[in-house]
């Protein structure tokens, strides 16, 4: 199962297992992750699951679709490696994934 990084605005480490089929969304929720509010559910209607992504995982993360770029217009904070983390899939590809939670969500 791969394993998750999150890394929240004081530095604070929590690694969580992922299920390769689920979200990283679905993965923080799962495990009591703060930081990752995630109004919507998953649904791509809000923006309070947004994370910076590693900058080391970007390419292997992939670029935002043109939905969740919408959404990220409402996230406070936006930076070059911001997603919304209901839209990473997990994947096999993605163990070791280190994403950041911003100071506040929204």
């Amino acid at each position: 199962m791969p394993k998750i990084t999150f890394i929240d605005a004081a530095g604070t480490e929590r690694a969580v297992d992922a299920p390769v089929g689920s979200t990283v969304m679905e993965a923080a929720i799962r495990n009591g992750v703060p930081g990752i509010d995630a109004e919507c559910g998953g649904a791509c209607a809000c923006a309070t699951c947004h994370v910076y992504v590693d900058e080391a995982w970007v390419s292997t993360v992939g670029e935002p679709g043109p939905m969740e770029e919408d959404m990220l217009d409402f996230a406070s904070d936006v930076q070059p490696s911001s997603r919304l983390s209901c839209q990473i899939k997990i994947t096999e590809a993605l163990d070791g994934l280190v994403v950041r939670t911003p100071a506040h969500q929204g």
